[in-house]
């Protein structure tokens, strides 16, 4: 707070570059951890985050005041026309020393507590295990073993403690291999697959023109003697060959081939860091013309190069794929091992392993190729302040390649795009300590885990949002996307999703969700009066007969010819019937003859009119809904999921409908989702 010197500022505005004539006016507000614009009158807020902020600049002055740009790691593009040119300079002033702190430790993560009692700081930090995982992939065995060589990360500080190497390399074959490898990152497993195939990764050999080492060649010589069903394997170098050869007069490079036996070399060209920047700003650019034509948006997509990108991304992924299926292991590498390599031999898995297509395995996933064997998050993602040329969009690509794999075969995966685009935004946000620094040695050193809470931690209590309603567990086959250019989207969810009036009134997953969701409730409850009126006919009929069998019985003999005198004697029996009668009872329900007739229910139950009003039969429709009416947020399309209340089948915002219980008229008695307010209705309890 000791930065901020102007806290509020009024009559400002808010310029919508697709609505600029028409600018919003509201009052700024500079708090601790974000920065807020409130409109009075829409009664709406938008609020920028620091950590999220990529860049602030001052644009020329005009006539209504002094404007301020603001660019988000999110996309979100914003600007800012402050009334006077010295509060525009304050607030230009203290943004730049809060959106990038110096210190990692003055990091969003580290101040950030948590306002729902039900996520404590432990929870999340626990749910993946390296160990766990390579059990599940059956290792170790008898090709392969733990070598805890890395312990105290003497071997290799940027890999984790645990590392599964041949089971017949030496020691001396591990820190010889290791000190010909750059960052000391050497062939390690990563995966392996049911086959005995496996994907090992590393970083480039210091090889030079003419370097060579034994221990590494025989290193190389053990992980392809793993697998007994194929006599050679790949060497795989993600980088263009030219980039490759370029690195030898660095002293580092590529295996010479003559050196290494049965090895087949495949150089893959996906770019460096520096170019993958260059090309998402561009894409920005491209996202941010103010009016554009057809040809000048795919003009500008085109030249940006981001698709074609991506596009070799997946092309080395699935050429790593595609060899592990068909039995060929496969050793991988770029300069350092911790960008490309961490893409394509985390998609290649993707495409091979089903587990890791879904939310858990996907988690599962990140935690072994991203955090455990060290991609550099707090550097590509500009964190704090370092060199500018540390950061790259290599996280966001994998987030990209894995949409573009959903599109083409999206029952496969059980999450949404809603999934990937929270982990982007908290990758991004530091507000959990997930994805703080640069390897696991950094978050150990941190005592993350103490002190920062988990990102797994909190998307488990909103599993709900990111469900495919497509997803077909039984689609276990391994994905072969194809590749050709037409079928490589642009993921307007992403870069322009805060652009509404391109995107749907409402998502279809969505849709799908609460058609689901709005089915299942009235099934449930249609159960519920089956059973009641079935109780009630049962009823009806049993006290009939006892009624039948006392009275005929007495009258038989006495039994008159005469169709009134009958009909009057009927209808007098029928008004002096016992107590017991259902049409006599003063408080009759269906749940009391059910209760006391059929033994369906144990205790006191709800009237059947309290079970028919606790069950919305018509739920409002997404698209008539533009703001929460408990709280007025408004609805993203894209991240804020709108979520139906069970009881009144209201559309709320996942902050007013974090309660859950059983419905009196529900015949399952599953607890559903409900709003504040229908919580405090129906389990009594005053407002606090």
């Amino acid at each position: 707070m000791e930065h901020i010197t102007t806290p509020k500022i009024e009559n400002v505005r808010m310029i919508d570059r697709y609505n600029s004539k028409n600018p919003t006016v509201g009052v700024l507000y500079l708090t601790a951890t974000h920065l807020i614009f409130v409109d009075p009158e829409a009664n709406r807020e938008t609020w920028v985050l620091y950590m999220h902020i990529a860049g602030v600049e001052k644009l020329p002055l005009s006539t209504t005041g002094s404007p301020l740009l603001i660019r988000c790691k999110t996309f979100l593009s914003i600007t800012f026309v402050i009334p006077r040119e010295r509060e525009c300079h304050d607030v230009y002033t203290t943004l730049m020393k809060l959106y990038q702190p110096v210190n990692i430790k003055n990091l969003y993560c580290f101040q950030y507590t948590s306002h729902a009692k039900e996520l404590p700081k432990t929870v999340g930090w626990d749910y993946f295990k390296l160990e766990t995982e390579f059990k599940r992939m059956r290792a170790p065995n008898d090709q392969w073993s733990l070598c805890m060589l890395n312990k105290n990360y003497e071997l290799c500080d940027t890999y984790p403690q645990q590392l599964y190497v041949p089971a017949e390399a030496s020691t001396a074959m591990l820190l010889g291999s290791s000190r010909f490898r750059s960052k000391g990152r050497l062939p390690a497993l990563t995966y392996l697959h049911s086959n005995k195939a496996s994907i090992c990764r590393c970083s480039q050999p210091l090889s030079g023109f003419s370097a060579r080492c034994l221990e590494d060649e025989q290193m190389l010589e053990a992980i392809r003697k793993t697998n007994p069903n194929c006599g050679f394997m790949y060497v795989v170098d993600t980088r263009p060959r030219i980039n490759a050869m370029a690195n030898r007069a660095a002293g580092k490079g590529y295996e010479n081939e003559a050196n290494y036996e049965n090895i087949k070399f495949q150089f893959l060209g996906i770019e460096n860091i520096h170019t993958m920047r260059t090309s998402l700003q561009k894409v920005i650019e491209c996202c941010e013309q103010k009016a554009p034509t057809m040809n000048s948006f795919l003009s500008a997509l085109e030249s940006s190069g981001w698709l074609k990108h991506i596009r070799s991304i997946l092309d080395t992924s699935s050429f790593i794929a595609n060899a592990v299926d068909k039995g060929i292991s496969a050793v991988v590498h770029c300069s350092d091992g911790w960008d490309r390599t961490a893409q394509v031999c985390s998609l290649a898995a993707l495409m091979l392993d089903p587990y890791y297509r879904t939310i858990k395995g996907y988690q599962a996933l990140i935690e072994k190729d991203w955090l455990a064997f060290g991609h550099k998050f707090s550097d590509r993602c500009g964190h704090i302040q370092n060199d500018p040329k540390e950061v790259s969009p290599v996280f966001t690509q994998l987030l990209d390649c894995t949409w573009q794999l959903m599109q083409q075969r999206n029952d496969a995966f059980e999450f949404n795009e809603r999934f990937l685009l929270i982990l982007h935004d908290h990758v991004m946000s530091c507000q959990y300590g997930t994805f703080v620094g640069n390897c696991e040695k950094d978050r150990l050193d941190l005592r993350l885990s103490e002190k920062t809470f988990s990102l797994w931690g909190f998307m488990s209590n909103h599993l709900n949002e990111y469900i495919n309603p497509l997803y077909r567990p039984e689609m276990d086959e391994t994905i072969r996307p194809n590749l050709a250019p037409q079928c490589i989207k642009f993921w307007r969810g992403m870069y322009s999703r805060f652009e509404s009036g391109i995107h749907p009134r409402e998502p279809l997953e969505d849709m799908l969700i609460a058609s689901k969701d709005h089915s299942t409730s009235l099934d449930d409850h249609v159960q519920l009066l089956t059973k009641r009126i079935n109780s009630f006919k049962n009823m009806i009929s049993k006290s009939a007969k006892r009624l039948q069998g006392s009275k005929y019985a007495d009258n038989r003999s006495i039994e008159v010819n005469d169709n009134r005198y009958n009909y009057d004697k009927r209808l007098s029996e029928l008004s002096s019937a016992d107590d017991d009668h259902p049409l006599k009872t003063s408080n009759f329900s269906f749940s009391n003859l059910s209760s006391t007739e059929c033994n369906e229910n144990n205790g006191d139950t709800n009237k059947v009119t309290e079970e028919v009003n606790s069950v919305a039969v018509e739920w409002k429709p997404l698209r008539s809904v533009s703001n929460c009416p408990s709280c007025s947020v408004p609805f993203d399309q894209i991240t804020r999921k709108q979520n139906h209340c069970w009881r009144c089948g209201g559309v709320y915002c996942s902050r007013c409908i974090d309660k859950s219980l059983a419905l009196a008229g529900h015949d399952s008695g599953n607890v559903v989702p409900v709003c504040k307010n229908c919580y405090r209705v129906s389990t009594q309890v005053s407002p606090s």
